[in-house]
């Protein structure tokens, strides 16, 4: 594979990742001002071909479900281009089969939006919206596999309690999206609140055994100081977004653009730990190793000098 195709492939990656933000942001403002079924009909806008829908007449809520749609079909026919050129180039299998998993994600992601609007189903537009994060996550975990640091087999850097970090990081980014998926049923329903909050509390108390656990013991690596670091900014964000969008949804009645602003910017900031998460997790796993004991080191240092595999 040439280094140039190794570069676009990868750039791609990271642009189709960015790019996925401006969906999740134009999605969240679609439930947030009620405006899924502005659009009455699917795939056809008020019988339009999406694509040549008129521009003088998206006003009001038909601006944000249309636009949405539009970018929506962006990222599906970027993570197609992605998909191609991966299956075309890239020599290591497992990533060329995620991103065929992506290309299937996005596509299950977009017909799942359209029968939303045509069967007038709430649990379609709650798994719409827990599809919205997965394909995020999935998204994120390309660019960062197609990135130059991510090819080959480098030698992991043997930690003291690699392999607690390690199952600590994953149970932090299980807690992460089941929050997620029980904050889009509280979004759509009004229901299952008390779950939301539960998590929260779960989550946020890993986040601080994970702040701790790094930043004090291995605070002089980057790899793993960085994420944290983002990690616990979006978590301190995210608590007080998620106060101020309980306050507007069952205290008190906001101005719509603040009340619009607090609930997107929760799912979106959401998103957004969720792949802090996930690259500390992937980071902890590809690149870093329980450290061995003094006995252990000394038995693999003579094995390897006698020939014998350790």
């Amino acid at each position: 594979m040439k280094g140039a195709s190794i570069k676009v492939i990868h750039r791609l990656a990271v642009f189709n990742a960015a790019a996925t933000v401006l969906l999740l942001i134009a999605g969240g403002l679609v439930t947030s001002k009620g405006a899924g079924l502005a659009v009455p009909d699917w795939p056809t806008t008020f019988g339009y071909n999406p694509f040549l829908y008129p521009w003088s007449l998206m006003v009001g809520n038909i601006f944000y479900e249309h636009s949405h749609r539009l970018i929506a079909s962006a990222i599906g026919l970027m993570t197609v281009v992605l998909g191609v050129a991966l299956y075309l180039k890239e020599p290591r299998a497992w990533v060329r089969a995620l991103g065929a998993a992506a290309v299937a994600l996005v596509v299950a992601q977009g017909v799942v939006g359209g029968l939303r609007v045509v069967l007038l189903e709430q649990t379609l537009a709650i798994l719409h919206a827990c599809l919205a994060q997965a394909f995020f996550a999935l998204a994120v975990a390309l660019a960062l596999f197609t990135s130059d640091g991510w090819r080959g087999d480098a030698r992991k850097e043997e930690i003291a309690g690699a392999a607690l970090l390690q199952r600590l990081a994953l149970v932090t980014t299980a807690l992460i999206y089941c929050q997620i998926v029980f904050g889009a049923f509280l979004r759509h329903s009004g229901e299952l609140l008390w779950l939301h909050l539960f998590f929260a509390a779960a989550v946020s108390l890993h986040v601080v055994f994970l702040i701790a656990r790094v930043l004090m013991r291995h605070g002089n690596l980057p790899a793993l100081a960085r994420p944290v670091i983002y990690l616990t900014g979006l978590l301190l964000f995210q608590l007080s977004l998620g106060f101020g969008a309980y306050v507007a949804k069952f205290v008190v009645a906001l101005p719509a653009p603040a009340a619009d602003a607090l609930r997107t910017g929760h799912v979106v900031v959401g998103a957004l730990m969720l792949a802090a998460s996930l690259v500390l997790t992937l980071r902890l796993f590809k690149f870093f190793a329980p450290a061995r004991s003094a006995g252990a080191a000394a038995v693999a240092l003579s094995a390897r000098g006698s020939g014998v595999s350790a």
